[in-house]
């Protein structure tokens, strides 16, 4: 039976439980589980990381910890009940595992290291803390490096601010708001700006000396050194080397390292420098010989200086290398130092080049006790500590020390009877009274242990030598009175011997008779002369003697004149002794009692610290003094008292107080004193007013707290000793001091004066009193003296006055302060607080210190203080600060931000901590509050700026910029005090400003700050980590939902008072329901249904809803807010919200437009987040742009999403598409003045500008692109304009440039693009591609593989298809991406330029890839039974021709299949087009050899080998046998007249083969004659196969119709070679024949499958492969009719060669995207690959999408032709959008008169219009130019009148009953079936009606046509075309319904659109 557990409720898994038992939990070791139930040794419960699942798990795999319990039941949390900093380790460890994983991935590798090896680090240490083992301070040390590590990484991963409380985290329902601020800116402010240390020490540690001469010991000195003042910082170091140069004793660490200690920051300069001194200890000169003496001296050997400033700099672990100096001169080694520094090069030089002291230095900060836990591996190995000369800048009480530093300075000797100057050695001793040597006293420095004496260097051969030695006599206090120092000195001789002479000696005693020591400074010593063997053992003999001149008696002149001295300099540093003799005096006041008026008057002068030595003798001293003798010298010990106290007040002595504190407490036993101390205190106080000079009154207030100890401490003596005597006299003595308080500082004065500067200094020290008075009256007594003396400042004051400043100080240390926490006393003392804060913040004034007295003060209320004083606080505050706070709120937040760096933190600070006190004040308010509150305003309006205030304050609040980004502890609370008090609130709103008192403005400001709250990025959880979304909902729950359920409750109390919020709140409720949380969403959605009901009450529909929805769904999704499952949401809420409503249909085209809207924009922003440019993301704007023009008619947005899509083909340099995008702009401007707002990129212009900006910026990009033929025409445009302004300077340059492009045509090569088709299949492709089909126009040199790679990438999880054929709905409605890619031909619609004779290639290669509207795609099949002797029988094409909505290229590309058309092609029409291409393409290479534009006449030779070795082999043959068979006859009688031209086509092939080897014998070069032969002769077996004997007469005629023409420049073609007449005989066509580019054929028939053998493997056709190629009867011979390249083919699969049914198994795997070559089939769907010259250029007759069966049937009634349709991707336009005219190829024909009477019509018949409308006729179309639908006149989408530069997309569905003249009758449109259905299904469609390149009218002034465009009357003949083959046949002529002219259609009326 499962039973709840009661104890077992948190565990760790202890093994791994794979979960296998049915309901069973899987469990990884570590796991952490909460248990629910427990059942015969199994637990049920769930892992902590996974909440959700719960299971059951064995308990033996389970160690229980404890836990504590909150919320108990079935929402019960588990927090175990370990340490927090365990628990917040555990946590955060977890966190940090996940992000550790992301940093791996997103390659940041130095972070990923970083945080690995604290991540270990933080683990080690939990260890050591779980085990528990660690002492106090360890453990805390531990915790305090825990907390560090965490904080660290928690910034480095920008996770949140811990808020925490000797390290552990705090709850911050636990504490006040105003608490948890200063907690989290105390944290802010540690992590922000550390607290420079200071106090610094130096690490030296000697590594070694490095030099090539070393050979004997040597003593290295290092002491600190400040050049400025010329002394040396700090006592020496002293280091022993050996004679390698190493240190003496390597195990002693001590020995080696030192600490310089307590360096001040002013001792880290440039001229405080290190100096090495190095001493060698051997023989007298460096060099000399090694005698037989053994005798040792210390002799100079070189010196080192490093400036400390370098140190702060350096790596502090790298290794210092010094350079070692040496003197020039010896005499100089005392300074040379200081040369060095100088640089004074002339004195030393370098030491040796190989010459180096090895040192590591390093700086360290902070004080002694911090250094010794952070850096415990230096103290633990040993190292001596080096002090300062003096004492640090905080002198530390208890401190002992007693050193005098002694300077060997310098002597004066004689030369003593020698001819030489003596070598002087000093050998130093301390003595103590009795003469005996104080062993281990003298010491060289730290480092060494002290000796017995210390022998000097030795200087050669100078009798005024200089020493500058210091060494240091570290003597006990008690053995210093008596002692002496004894000075020998010696001559050292440098004779064999070696001895050492004495000759003199001098002492210096350490202490004077009446007790003082040894004064500092400099001290000229006598040297006394003495033989060696003088007795110096009997000290008293010579302590008789004078020691030092200066003490030497007048009369004493003999010694006075003698010429030896030696100079020494002393220095004490002692914390017993002492060298002045006036506090001597006053510490032996009893001996001289005549002397304590001196002494007490001197006491002023003494130096501080020898007070603070003497700091509890001098006090007892003083109190001595007042005992007895109070009425004589009370006031001068008050005066003394107050200097001693006064002087514990500067930073130096600081730390003493505590030395006085306790003084106080246990040594002084002044019990009278307070009568004293009382009345002097009252004195000073009652003559401040009269006082002249109140300097001296200012020091004794100063000293008011310390006085007030005496007097409490004095009389809690008494009354102990008394028994509580004189308790009334005591109590009257202060009832009357605080009077005289009380009464000096009531005293106004005007401006600052001496009083005023009292008061400020009184008020500064009284709040330290009230401590002092707690301790002798009860708590009620002491706040009344507080309260009656702060009541008695004067309330007005000048606002210069610092008394202002100081009041408040007061104020904040009264609130701070011990009386001011007990409840008793803040009731009587809150008043007067509270008036003086409110004073203060109404004015502004001292805003910091006024919050920091508010923060103190609601520190102390806590929520859940019960006690009715806790309440009445409340009462207080929020009557007295709530509206001051909220004003200085918002006083703060509108200031200008300062650009000084401090005044702007200083604001932010003053800001949180205003916030905070409003928070926390917030907090703590209850309902009883809210009501008092709300009925304290008296009237309406009160309450309405009140709560506008309020409101306004809280969106502040929760700005971004409040806080600091990772206080979001901090930001939770602010948002739960926000709601809590919003919902407070709303009652009062509901109340006061509903129905006739709706106040608009309150309730806007309340939805403002209700939307702004739940948009906060703070309670955005989805973005946060589970286990921090989990925290937040358990402790807040999710505060969105709760106010978005607040505000549909208000919403739905507006009643009619809603419409004043359509459409303002549209926007931010749309912004609210797009936050993705589904609760939000549900509530938040049905407001869109109330507010289209209400605006259709109002206006009938809901325009205005609509207009807004789309405006703001735009910007909020492009945010990246929104996502499918909120348009699914919003779709099906609303759509069941209508449908009870009468207005159900026009809501649900809302709804259905909006979600269509969503999908796009979707699909928009989920493009634009990929990296590179791509055909997704364009063709995702260019649907978005069709969305916005044609459903939506938003202007604006239209043409920012044009300039958007302009961009995108500028990145990826697409300057074609980009012009035609940019085309789609300036197509709505007019050339007029009308001036235009700035928008976009645009400054503000007219009209007129802002198109001729445009127009040369597509020009320039046309010619980018190449397409320079549309360039033309805009030039010729804007040439026209500027013609008719007469600027003929850029009329100039605009011809200039026009010409410069037809330069370009003909100069510059174009590459021809090819076009792909591409499928995209599934639901997983976005909405603007999905199951539709798309035609693609390649980039340059880019073929089907590369194109399919690209696609693939693109669209990284797209199955390729693997065959050709339309998928089934199972592919269509696939969870999955499929492609499918094939390659396409172009059929162009510019037929007359293409078959017009004599036009250059370089001007027909842009008709036949530009204003492609169809392409083609061909796939072989075998229809019946397979010969398989002859294929050809059998073999059908499949010819699948594709209608785009727009031609290509256009603003993408590419653009969407609007229409597929099916027809097969007869195995007898694909042979009649194989040889016709055949032909075609040798007439090309013909023409080109004999004009000589081939380089050389490799591909002709090819040409002609592949096709006359092909039929020598059978090729032609199998045509014979195939279709010119007596069978094929009979059962095709319908095809007599295609036999006829077959047989036609073979006879011409023939011909023009003879003529083609005439060419080539004329030019082929020597080394090729034998090919040419075998040709010839080869050609002849050739006829003879056929059965030729001599070519018919329409062969002989005009075999050749040249394409290119004559080779000469004129039109007129060249006399015909092989025809006698030389007339121009064009042959008759097939309407069969393909008019498309054939670039790849076949060299001939019979080869064509060997031939396309080598294409399907990939290769390139080679002569040899030519001349070799042997026929295969089992392939196909088709030529190939497409564009792909030889090695590219489409992916028809090879089964489709053998079959009309296909096979469906294909297979889908983007492994195997794109066919292999030996995979493909051998059709003429695969052409083979030629060189590229061989090109042939088209040769187009007829249509080629009809069906090729009846030749006999014109083209136009076989196939009925599509509509127009627009260029939407998804959406019919006509062919006139977004492209330019082709440019004509005849002349333009002059014209006169008016431009505006010259304009000819382009359409069929031709029209006119009002003349006063202005616009010209349209034109009529020559057959020699591009046909478009009305150029220029008839555009209904431009005409009317334009208020804007962008013309109104509302008027494309324009009916053609507008108000405007009908065409006149005499220029009817002739109109055919085709055009009719056209128009019929354009208005089925409610598509718009085109836009046009020249679709436009100008109502300011009439435009004149471009001269291209000027074409004769209607009435003039065009011009003269050559008769092309299918005309000769009899076939009608193409008609295009896409080149029909529609019908003029009326003007719309004019409407007012925005000036963009």
């Amino acid at each position: 039976m499962w039973s709840p557990t009661e104890q077992e409720k948190y565990g760790v898994a202890l093994a791994s439980f794979r979960g296998t038992v049915q309901n069973g939990l899987p469990l990884e070791i570590g796991d952490t589980v909460q248990i629910l139930e427990k059942c015969e040794g199994w637990y049920r419960g769930f892992v902590l990381k996974n909440p959700n699942a719960k299971g059951i798990f064995p308990s033996s795999f389970i160690h229980l910890k404890n836990a504590h319990i909150k919320n108990k039941g079935q929402f019960e949390t588990v927090v175990p009940t370990e340490d927090t900093v365990i628990t917040e380790m555990t946590s955060t460890l977890r966190d940090w595992g996940n992000m550790w994983k992301q940093l791996y991935v997103k390659n940041e590798g130095d972070l990923f290291h970083r945080l690995w090896h604290v991540m270990n680090e933080i683990l080690d240490l939990r260890r050591q803390v779980l085990v528990g083992h660690l002492t106090h301070d360890r453990m805390k040390d531990v915790k305090q490096h825990i907390t560090a590590r965490l904080d660290w990484g928690n910034e480095q991963l920008g996770l949140d601010l811990v808020p925490r409380r000797e390290f552990s985290m705090v709850d911050p329902d636990d504490l006040s708001v105003t608490e948890l601020y200063r907690l989290m800116e105390h944290r802010h402010r540690k992590k922000e700006t550390p607290v420079p240390a200071s106090t610094h020490h130096l690490f030296v540690h000697m590594k070694s000396l490095m030099s090539s001469n070393l050979g004997e010991e040597l003593e290295v000195f290092f002491y600190i050194y400040d050049s400025r003042e010329g002394r040396p910082l700090s006592e020496r170091f002293f280091v022993k080397l050996n004679k390698n140069g190493v240190p003496k004793s390597p195990e002693k660490t001590e020995r080696q390292c030192t600490l310089f200690v307590d360096l001040g920051s002013g001792d880290l300069r440039k001229d405080v420098y290190i100096i090495v001194h190095i001493i060698r200890i051997g023989r007298m000169g460096a060099g000399e010989k090694k005698n037989i003496c053994n005798v040792q001296y210390r002799r100079p050997f070189g010196c080192a200086v490093v400036s400390i400033a370098d140190l702060l700099t350096a790596d502090s672990k790298d290794d210092h290398l010094l350079k070692v100096y040496t003197c020039n001169t010896e005499s100089d080694w005392n300074q040379i130092h200081e040369n060095i520094i100088k640089k004074v090069n002339s004195r030393y030089n370098l030491s040796g080049s190989n010459t180096g002291l090895a040192v590591a230095l390093q700086l360290l900060h902070g004080d002694i006790e911090q250094l010794r836990r952070e850096y415990m591996a230096i103290f633990t190995r040993g190292v001596s500590i080096t002090r300062k000369l003096g004492f640090s800048d905080v002198i530390m009480p208890g401190e002992m020390r007693n050193d005098l530093y002694i300077t060997l300075e310098k002597g004066e000797f004689e030369k003593g009877g020698k001819t030489v100057a003596r070598n002087v050695e000093i050998t130093v001793y301390a003595l103590d009274e009795d003469g005996q040597i104080l062993r281990g006293y003298v010491a060289a420095g730290s480092g060494e242990p002290g000796t017995d004496e210390y022998h000097s260097f030795v200087l050669y051969h100078n009798n005024s030598p200089r020493w500058s030695e210091q060494i240091k006599l570290p003597i006990p206090v008690d053995m210093f009175r008596g002692s002496h120092v004894r000075f020998e000195f010696r001559h050292c001789s440098t004779k064999d011997k070696g001895e050492k002479k004495l000759f003199g000696f001098a002492f210096v005693p350490l202490m004077q008779e009446d007790g003082r020591t040894l004064p500092d400074g400099t001290h000229e010593l006598i040297v006394h002369k003495c033989e060696e063997n003088a007795n110096l053992q009997d000290c008293a003999r010579y302590l008789k003697l004078p020691f030092s001149k200066a003490n030497l008696p007048g009369n004493n002149q003999a010694v006075k004149a003698t010429k030896e001295s030696f100079w020494i300099t002393s220095f004490l540093c002692s914390t017993k002794l002492t060298q002045n003799g006036d506090m001597l005096d006053l510490l032996k006041w009893r001996a001289h009692p005549e002397r304590i008026s001196d002494s007490l008057t001197k006491l002023k002068d003494i130096d501080g610290f020898e007070i603070v030595k003497f700091l509890q003798d001098t006090l007892d001293t003083l109190f001595g003094i007042l005992d007895e003798s109070a009425q004589r010298y009370g006031l001068k010990v008050f005066d003394c008292l107050v200097h001693i106290i006064n002087l514990l007040q500067d930073s130096k002595f600081q730390h003493f107080k505590p030395v006085m504190d306790t003084y106080i407490e246990s040594h002084f036993a002044g019990a009278l004193s307070y009568r004293d101390l009382i009345k002097v205190l009252k004195w000073y106080v009652d003559r401040i007013i009269e006082a002249e000079h109140q300097e001296h009154i200012q020091q004794v207030l100063k000293a008011t707290e310390y006085i007030f100890k005496y007097i409490v401490q004095s009389r809690r003596l008494f009354a102990l000793a008394t028994g509580g005597q004189n308790e009334e006299e005591f109590r009257c003595c202060i009832h009357e001091l605080f009077m005289s308080i009380r009464f000096f500082l009531s005293q106004e004065n005007i401006g600052p004066s001496p009083i005023t500067h009292t008061q400020a200094v009184f008020l500064r020290t009284f709040p330290v009193v009230y401590g002092e008075l707690l301790k002798l009256f009860t708590v009620r007594e002491v706040a009344t003296f507080v309260r009656e003396t702060l009541g008695s400042l004067p309330s007005t004051t000048q606002a210069d006055c610092p008394l202002e400043a100081v009041k408040l100080q007061c104020i904040a240390k009264t609130v701070e302060s011990e009386l001011y926490t007990n409840p008793e006393s803040r009731c009587i003392l809150l008043p007067v607080v509270l008036r003086l804060l409110q004073a203060h913040m109404q004015e502004q004034k001292d805003l910091v210190m006024c919050g920091h007295i508010v923060t103190s003060m609601l520190s102390l209320i806590k929520r859940e203080d019960t006690e009715p004083s806790a309440s009445e606080e409340v009462d207080l505050i929020v009557d007295s600060l709530l509206s001051v706070l909220l004003r200085t709120i918002l006083e703060i937040s509108n200031r200008p931000q300062s650009t000084v760096g401090t005044m702007r933190l200083q604001v932010q600070d003053v800001t949180g901590e205003f916030v905070a006190c409003l928070l926390a004040l917030l907090k703590q308010m209850k309902d009883k509050h809210y009501q008092q509150l709300l009925q304290s305003f008296t009237s309406k309006d009160e309450l309405k700026d009140f709560l506008l205030q309020l409101f306004t304050v809280f969106r502040i609040l929760i700005r971004p910029e409040m806080f600091p980004k990772d206080w979001t502890v901090m930001r939770l609370v602010t948002n739960n005090v926000i709601i809590t008090t919003v919902l407070y609130l709303s009652d009062a709103l509901r109340k006061n400003f509903l129905n006739d008192k709706f106040d608009y403005k309150v309730w806007d400001s309340y939805f403002y700050l209700s939307v702004m709250f739940i948009n906060q990025p703070c309670l955005q959880l989805e973005t946060f980590s589970a286990s921090k979304r989990k925290k937040i909902l358990e402790k807040y729950g999710d505060m969105r939902v709760m106010m978005g359920c607040e505000i549909f409750s208000m919403w739905q109390n507006l009643g009619e008072h809603k419409l004043n919020f359509i459409p303002a709140m549209i926007g931010p409720f749309l912004e609210v329901t797009l936050v993705p949380q589904p609760d939000l969403r549900n509530v938040m959605i049905p407001i869109f249904h109330d507010m289209m009901d209400w605006e259709q009450r109002r206006s009938g529909n809901f325009k205005q809803v609509e207009a807004k929805l789309i405006d703001k769904l735009d910007s909020l999704m492009s945010e990246g807010k929104g996502d499918e499952t909120y348009r699914e949401l919003f779709n099906s809420i609303l759509l069941k919200k209508i449908e009870r409503e009468t207005w159900r249909e026009s809501g649900i085209s809302l709804i259905a437009t909006v979600t269509r809207l969503m999908e796009r924009l979707l699909d928009y922003r989920d493009c634009m987040k990929l990296g590179e440019v791509d055909g997704k993301k364009i063709g995702c704007t260019v649907s978005l742009l069709n969305f916005y023009k044609t459903e939506l008619n938003k202007e604006e947005m239209y043409i920012r999403y044009i300039h958007k899509l302009y961009d995108l083909h500028m990145k990826a340099q697409n300057y074609t598409e980009a012009s035609y995008t940019l085309l789609l702009y300036d197509e709505l401007l007019e050339w007029s003045e009308r001036p235009l707002r700035e928008f976009l990129n645009y400054p503000m212009q007219n009209e007129w500008q802002r198109k001729e900006y445009l127009h040369l910026t597509i020009i320039q990009n046309f010619d980018r692109g190449k397409c320079w033929e549309n360039g033309i025409l805009l030039c010729r445009e804007l040439a026209d304009q500027y013609e008719s302004y007469y600027d003929y300077r850029n009329l100039s340059k605009m011809r200039m440039m026009e010409a410069s492009l037809y330069d370009k045509i003909m100069d510059q090569q174009r590459l021809e693009p090819e076009f792909f088709r591409v499928g995209f299949y599934g639901k997983k492709f976005p909405f603007f591609l999905r199951n539709k089909e798309f035609v693609c126009r390649g980039h340059d040199y880019e073929r089907l593989e590369a194109f399919q790679q690209r696609m693939l990438n693109e669209f990284p999880h797209a199955i390729a298809m693997q065959h050709a054929n339309q998928p089934d709905q199972t592919i269509y409605q696939a969870e999955a991406q499929y492609l499918q890619i094939y390659a396409v031909t172009p059929i162009p619609d510019s037929q007359d330029v293409l078959q017009r004779d004599g036009v250059p290639d370089n001007i027909k290669s842009f008709y036949k890839v530009n204003n492609i509207w169809r392409f083609r795609y061909d796939r072989p099949f075998h229809k019946g039974t397979k010969d398989k002797e002859n294929e050809f029988k059998s073999l059908w094409v499949e010819r699948t021709t594709l209608t785009l909505v727009q031609s290509l290229p256009g603003i993408s590309r590419w653009f969407e299949v609007e229409k597929r058309e099916l027809v097969e092609v007869s195995p007898l029409e694909n042979a009649i087009e194989v040889i016709e291409n055949k032909n075609l393409q040798l007439r090309t290479l013909i023409t080109q050899c004999q004009t000589r534009q081939m380089p050389n006449i490799n591909p002709l030779t090819m040409c002609l080998n592949g096709v006359i070795d092909a039929a020598v082999n059978g090729g032609l043959a199998r045509y014979q046998e195939a279709f010119f068979v007596k069978d094929y006859m009979m059962n095709h009688p319908e095809d007599g007249d295609k036999i006829g031209r077959l047989r036609e086509l073979m006879f011409e092939q023939a011909h023009i083969l003879e003529f083609g080897l005439t060419v080539h014998e004329k030019f082929v070069p020597q080394d090729m004659r034998p090919l040419h032969k075998k040709l010839v002769d080869q050609f002849h077996l050739m006829k003879s196969s056929l059965g030729i004997q001599e070519f018919p007469a329409y062969v002989r005629a005009s075999p050749i119709n040249f394409p290119n023409g004559s080779p000469r420049s004129g039109r007129n073609s060249m006399p015909n070679i092989l025809s006698p007449e030389g007339g121009r005989v064009v042959p008759r066509r097939s309407p069969l024949s393909y008019p498309a580019v054939n670039r790849y054929s076949s060299s001939s028939l019979s080869s064509q499958a060997s031939n396309e053998v080598s294409n399907i493997t990939g290769q390139s056709e080679s002569s040899d492969e030519v001349f070799n190629m042997q026929p295969s009867p089992s392939t196909s011979s088709l030529s190939s009719n497409h564009s792909a390249s030889p090695n590219v083919t489409s992916s028809a699969p090879s089964s489709a060669r053998g079959s009309p049914q296909l096979s469906e198994k294909h297979k889908h795997t983007r492994e195997n995207s794109c066919l292999s070559p030996r995979e493909r089939p051998c059709s003429a769907i695969f052409p083979n690959p030629v060189d590229p010259t061989q090109r042939p250029v088209p040769h187009p007759a007829g249509d080629a999408s009809l069906p090729r069966s009846d030749p006999n049937i014109s083209n136009p009634d076989k196939v009925v032709k599509p509509a127009p349709s627009s260029w939407s991707l998804d959406t019919p336009l006509s062919d006139s959008v977004g492209k330019l005219v082709c440019p004509p190829v005849p002349p333009r024909p002059t014209y006169s008169g008016s431009p505006a009477k010259n304009i000819r019509s382009q359409s069929p018949g031709p029209t006119s219009r009002s003349p006063q409308k202005n616009s010209a006729p349209p034109f009529t179309p020559s057959p020699t130019e591009c046909q478009s639908a009305g150029l220029v006149a008839n555009s209904p989408v431009l005409s009317g009148s334009y208020s804007s530069g962008i013309s109104s997309l509302s008027r494309c569905s324009v009916s053609e009953a507008s108000g405007t003249e009908a065409p006149s009758t005499d220029h009817a449109l002739p109109t055919s079936a085709s055009s009719g259905s056209d128009e019929l299904f354009r208005k089925e469609n409610k598509t718009p009606p085109p836009y046009s390149v020249y679709e436009r009218n100008n109502p300011r002034r009439p435009v004149p046509l471009p001269h291209s465009l000027s074409i004769p009357p209607p009435s003039a003949d065009a011009p003269p075309i050559p008769p092309k083959p299918h005309q000769l046949r009899g076939s009608k002529p193409d008609v295009d319904p896409r080149r029909l002219e529609q019908p003029p259609r009326p003007r719309p009326l004019p409407r007012k659109v925005s000036q963009l």
